[in-house]
């Protein structure tokens, strides 16, 4: 499954869901990093929190590649943010929506709100024939939650 956690904006983020992660006891879920940040003693680090490494230089493409980690490995769970940053933006990055669609995992959103001081879960779902719609209805899941930076949060596209 890729566990879809947002809204991300701030490093703070990261650590937040290293202890999601095992309050909920999916120890064995991973996150993506560049290939080039696992040489040397912080790529020991790296695998051992669970990072996967990915070559945002490779012919085959970043989707292709995740897919393929997801087909390589029978029980593999995916933390990833769909904003694809930690600034401001306006829509979600739509990468997981495709390796989930084409892996035939979940997608489980999971929200982060800091002014409540609470993780949320949201109702899993697979990715359908109505992209715009799926996006649609994750947006306006991300949009009920502070984040730690309100100001990069996703509640200014909450649907009145």
């Amino acid at each position: 499954m890729i566990l879809a956690v947002g809204p991300h904006t701030h490093w703070v983020d990261v650590m937040t869901g290293f202890a999601a992660r095992n309050a909920l006891k999916i120890h064995h879920a991973k996150f993506l990093a560049k290939k080039e940040l696992f040489r040397g003693p912080l790529g020991w680090l790296l695998k051992s929190l669970g990072g996967s490494p990915v070559d945002r230089h490779s012919k085959q493409g970043m989707v292709e590649q995740v897919v393929a980690l997801f087909n390589n490995n029978e029980n593999f769970i995916l933390g990833i943010a769909p904003e694809g940053t930690r600034k401001h933006v306006d829509t979600l990055r739509t990468g997981f929506y495709h390796i989930a669609k084409k892996a035939a995992v979940p997608i489980v959103p999971i929200g982060l709100d800091y002014q409540k001081k609470q993780l949320v879960v949201g109702e899993p779902f697979f990715a359908g024939d109505d992209e715009v719609n799926d996006i649609k209805k994750l947006l306006a899941f991300y949009a009920n939650f502070t984040g730690k930076k309100p100001a990069f949060d996703l509640r200014h596209l909450k649907e009145e």
